[in-house]
């Protein structure tokens, strides 16, 4: 029901095959050195950063997630927070359960024919591109990586021109050291005056100092955030924050993809993808390993080698099985600078002695063997 703490982490996981953990989770490079037996990680979340990922590829261990799953459940939830916000519900709301009935149009718009500025046009940033479309909206973009434009969606060559263009601002980026505090008091002060920040990434993305000075004046009409520098641990823990005091602010506890749907989702993909990697070897969908797609070795023995990536020693996997005069049926490889992966079917039924002599060649890292 709860992640594990380090140590306990460490004994569970020294006799698991396959591990599978949310973001709570972390395993780390200590924790993967206790995992002898260890072939994968699922991720059963959008990001990895909760496993050192270097640390298991140099180990030969390839980690998966699900990064399309909630990709609709996150960018409905957007759309859904910029209606409200552009119509001043959450200041409404908050009066309404104080007995006050603001009946007013003051701070009330419709988000037809308003610009909205989308930073990060990945999966959930194109989707919310697409939503936001089909209800009229003017819709720009910014990306560090050339995207393809989705419908009438235009790109900013820069976060500047976004910011300055857009009535709405929405937040699809990775946390990385290029994002943090990507949204500050430089940034907000281009913003057009009464417009609105949407935060469903991640929470170092924004400043909150400089969204609440934002709030102060007024340059903001609202806000609307799903994640934060600082979250609880589980629910039983108290959730504290500058911006509670704000009717104008919509919180929410990092839910913009928790629907039914998406973890269904969620749980189907990673289970497919750990399932192919076990029966065929195939690392299509893995984000931190060589990609191979491989159908099921119906009428061969397949053996995978993982490996450093070092001279020679494909030669040395390829001797292993014609020294014994065994044909190979088929043989694919991919590498990166510092592991090769290499995957043999054979035209053979070779017991496990193999499976040593595979193993005793310089710079193996794990060897496994498909019957």
């Amino acid at each position: 029901p709860n992640a594990l703490e380090n140590e306990l982490l460490k004994e569970k996981i020294r006799s698991a095959n396959i591990v599978g953990i949310r973001s709570r989770t972390h395993i780390t490079k200590d924790v993967l050195n206790e995992a002898g037996k260890l072939l994968a990680i699922g991720c059963f979340s959008i990001g990895t950063n909760q496993v050192d990922g270097h640390a298991a590829r140099l180990m030969g261990i390839p980690v998966f997630n699900a990064p399309f799953s909630n990709t609709r459940s996150v960018a409905e939830l957007v759309i859904a927070e910029a209606i409200l916000l552009m119509r001043n519900i959450p200041v409404k709301n908050a009066a309404a359960h104080k007995g006050k009935w603001l009946k007013s149009a003051a701070n009330c718009f419709e988000v037809r024919d308003k610009n909205l500025g989308i930073v990060g046009y990945g999966h959930i940033g194109s989707q919310v591109s697409i939503l936001a479309e089909a209800l009229g909206m003017n819709v720009y973009y910014y990306d560090i990586a050339k995207k393809l434009s989705l419908g009438k969606a235009v790109a900013c060559s820069s976060l500047e021109e976004l910011l300055s263009l857009s009535q709405i601002v929405t937040l699809h980026v990775p946390e990385t050291p290029l994002t943090r505090n990507m949204i500050s008091d430089k940034e907000i002060a281009l913003m057009r005056w009464g417009s609105c920040l949407v935060n469903a990434s991640r929470g170092s993305v924004v400043n909150i100092q400089a969204l609440t000075s934002a709030l102060e004046s007024g340059r903001l009409l609202g806000a609307a955030l799903d994640v934060f520098p600082d979250e609880p641990a589980s629910n039983n823990d108290p959730f504290v924050s500058e911006l509670q005091k704000y009717d104008n602010v919509l919180l929410s506890p990092h839910v913009g993809g928790s629907t039914v749907e998406a973890q269904h989702n969620i749980g189907t993909e990673v289970a497919e993808k750990l399932v192919r990697y076990s029966d065929t070897g195939s690392t299509i969908g893995a984000t931190n390993f060589v990609q191979i797609s491989l159908q099921p070795n119906n009428n061969a023995q397949r053996f995978l080698h993982i490996h450093k990536n070092e001279p020679g020693i494909l030669r040395e996997v390829n001797y292993v099985f014609t020294s014994r005069g065994i044909n190979i049926a088929g043989e694919y490889l991919q590498t990166d600078s510092e592991i090769g992966y290499v995957i043999v079917d054979t035209e053979s039924c070779l017991g496990s002695e193999i499976i040593e002599e595979l193993k005793a060649i310089r710079g193996t890292i794990r060897v496994r063997m498909l019957f």
